[in-house]
């Protein structure tokens, strides 16, 4: 199957460049500098160049909150870059050893049973074998770790 990975939203990821405010209300954190390595950038989906600012904010990835709509920390560069363009496995998830996927429904309900700690290695084939699953609309990565959302994947269309 291939799969689509989805990317911060450019919109969403000007704003809180300007400012704008973050899943709880607050402007991001300014004045991080990356090492080059654990600081990967929701909307490039790369890490942070060393010695470049990011900021650091709250992110739920949901449209709405509602008891399985997770919030979490994130990083972003804080200069303008391009959004990952979507198909394929993006290069932060190839820079840990384990990933935590989920699959949600459309109604963006975790689906029980779909949870699982998956070697780096085996993202693309544990989320394909989860979004097989009629019930599941999209499938989203998180730090195995600090369960820091990555990525959302969905199936791509061929």
């Amino acid at each position: 199957m291939d799969l689509i990975c989805e990317a911060l939203d450019s919109g969403m990821a000007a704003a809180l460049r300007a400012g704008g405010p973050d899943a709880n209300g607050q402007p991001a954190e300014r004045g991080a500098i990356s090492d080059g390595a654990g600081t990967p950038c929701r909307h490039c989906l790369c890490h942070v160049p060393a010695g470049k600012e990011y900021l650091i904010l709250a992110h739920r990835p949901f449209p709405a909150p509602q008891p399985y709509a997770e919030t979490g920390p994130i990083f972003l560069c804080a200069a303008p870059c391009a959004r990952w363009p979507g198909p394929g496995l993006p290069p932060i998830l190839t820079t840990r050893p384990d990933y935590l996927l989920k699959g949600y429904s459309a109604a963006h309900r975790i689906v029980y049973g779909t949870g699982r700690i998956v070697p780096a290695a085996g993202v693309a084939a544990y989320a394909a074998e989860v979004l097989a699953d009629p019930r599941v609309a999209f499938v989203d990565v998180r730090s195995a770790r600090n369960t820091c959302f990555q990525c959302r994947l969905r199936p791509g269309g061929g």
